[in-house]
């Protein structure tokens, strides 16, 4: 609420969370929340209101992905698809921040699914100024020890299923997300003074077909880049 770039990135977290569930990804339920006076004190100025925060509903039962939990995810054919589904995902919506440094991942031992969370540096790290640009091959979650982890053992068969089955997925995930345009503007909080044309205006570059089709080649690129260094 104090300034702007935190305001865009709120709009980031709200429009990478909405956008995630269109796609039909894990990722947990968000809700506004307010702030309360007595939870700034000690660590932050303290202040007498807080303008709408957006929170994440906290999920039972998971382990942050890092390099010391690699041991605890299965390295099964359904989790490597969720992973190449949440990269299409990050190439789509130009998620800088999902890299080998950085999973934003967790994992539900109990369902063995990764979770997708933390979108505030998706859009070029909320870039609301200039075109949108393509990820690059280090820049993903392709280029880590987790997807060397579980894509280990997978034949080219699978892994070709598994682009087969992304492609024919992608269209539904665009429309799916398409409809959510209307209402992310809408649910923008006033309080973040975020012009909302703005985000309309950037959101639609997401659609335009130079980009969704350069999505996917870039993605199929760089999937081919890591697996010919793997």
């Amino acid at each position: 609420m104090r300034s702007s770039s935190s305001a865009f990135k709120l709009a980031c977290e709200l429009i990478g969370s909405r956008m995630a569930m269109a796609w039909q990804l894990e990722t947990p339920d968000i809700a506004f929340v307010q702030i309360k006076s007595a939870h700034w004190a000690g660590r932050f100025v303290q202040h007498s209101l807080s303008a709408p925060s957006l929170g994440s509903k906290r999920m039972e039962g998971v382990v942050d992905i890092t390099p010391s939990t690699y041991g605890d995810i299965v390295a099964t054919t359904a989790t490597l698809r969720q992973l190449m589904k949440i990269a299409l995902f990050d190439f789509w919506i130009a998620n800088e921040d999902r890299n080998a440094n950085n999973a934003n991942l967790l994992y539900d031992l109990a369902r063995g699914r990764l979770i997708s969370i933390d979108y505030g540096c998706i859009l070029n790290t909320a870039t609301f100024d200039y075109a949108m640009s393509q990820l690059t091959t280090t820049d993903t979650i392709l280029w880590s020890d987790l997807f060397r982890h579980l894509v280990k053992d997978k034949n080219t068969v699978t892994i070709d299923a598994i682009v087969e089955e992304l492609e024919m997925a992608y269209a539904a995930c665009l429309k799916r997300s398409e409809r959510q345009l209307k209402q992310i503007v809408d649910e923008l909080p006033k309080e973040w003074n975020v012009p909302s044309k703005v985000i309309e205006e950037k959101l639609l570059q997401l659609f335009d077909e130079q980009w969704t089709a350069g999505v996917w080649d870039n993605f199929v690129e760089c999937l081919n880049d890591n697996l010919s260094n793997e």
